[in-house]
């Protein structure tokens, strides 16, 4: 095989490798922001403090005990967590 044959397909694999871990990353933030917004709208318009985004961030990686507990003690109602935790994982 000749080297650049061989370069070239070390390439496109690196393209398409990195090209697919750039199209799975956005979901991620995705769904911890759809957490968080889900405790702005309770705040009515008022934006979530930080704990609120590890508590999110928290549920995102699928504890969602832990999540609930996390927004609940900064002031967020249960039912809002909960909605919350769950959007974090949907």
């Amino acid at each position: 095989m000749r080297t650049s044959t061989r370069i070239a397909g070390v390439l496109t694999g690196l393209t398409l490798a990195l090209g697919g871990a750039a199209l799975t990353a956005p979901a991620a933030h995705a769904d911890v922001t759809a957490c968080i917004n889900q405790v702005e709208r309770e705040l009515q318009g008022g934006e979530a403090p930080a704990s609120v985004r590890t508590a999110c961030s928290v549920g995102y990686s699928g504890n969602h005990e832990k999540c609930v507990s996390g927004l609940t003690s900064g002031g967020v109602t249960n039912g809002t967590a909960v909605t919350a935790c769950r959007a974090s994982v949907s």
